[in-house]
């Protein structure tokens, strides 16, 4: 199914802009990212053996990590069904790293995750979007994202007001909060004031 979006610019013209709706178009993206993942996930299983622990999870950041940053960008703030999609290959790629098997391993995929000091996708996501933040705001190297932020400006004086915050904008849309627009202020104002 396409979308068409009328032309910008004058009444009469008749040009129009032809593109799948978000909605279709992101889930079979997550579809081909998860396939595209775990035949690397397959191929990584049997080489395996003649790696190191260490080398396992260098090799399995740069194969599987790298296929997942991909799509860092518009899965915050997803619904579950997506995230829990991405998830599981991240359980997956730790359970091939530390040889351990899902039906006979008595740690749970979360444990595995902490042993190899991974985040879970969600918190990955957060943490990511803090981070681009955080460049946006310290460094010159974004200007096109940090034009996109505000520091919030009390109008009196208050405790909170030496806190950095910055400007959480109004949106209408819920597909609209995940822009970095919005998603950014609130990612930043959730960290603890002391870091």
């Amino acid at each position: 199914m396409w979308q068409v979006l009328p032309s910008v610019g004058d009444k009469n013209a008749f040009a129009v802009i032809c593109r799948p709706a978000v909605s279709e178009c992101f889930p079979s993206s997550v579809k081909a990212l998860s396939s595209s993942c775990f035949y690397h996930i397959l191929s990584f299983r049997q080489i395996r053996p003649s790696l190191d622990d260490s080398m396992a999870a260098s090799v399995a950041s740069a194969f599987i990590f790298s296929r997942l940053d991909q799509l860092n960008s518009i899965m915050y703030g997803t619904p579950l069904k997506h995230t829990a999609c991405i998830q599981r290959i991240q359980h997956t790629v730790a359970r091939v790293v530390l040889y351990q098997h899902s039906r006979t391993s008595p740690l749970s995929s979360n444990e595995l995750l902490k042993q190899l000091h991974w985040l879970p996708i969600e918190w990955l996501l957060r943490f990511k979007l803090a981070t681009m933040t955080f460049k946006a705001l310290h460094t010159d190297r974004l200007p096109y994202l940090s034009d996109l932020l505000q520091h919030h400006e009390p109008t009196r004086s208050l405790r909170s007001s030496s806190s950095h915050q910055l400007l959480v904008a109004r949106h209408k849309l819920t597909f609209g909060s995940r822009a970095f627009r919005f998603s950014a202020p609130r990612a930043w104002n959730s960290l603890p004031v002391f870091l």
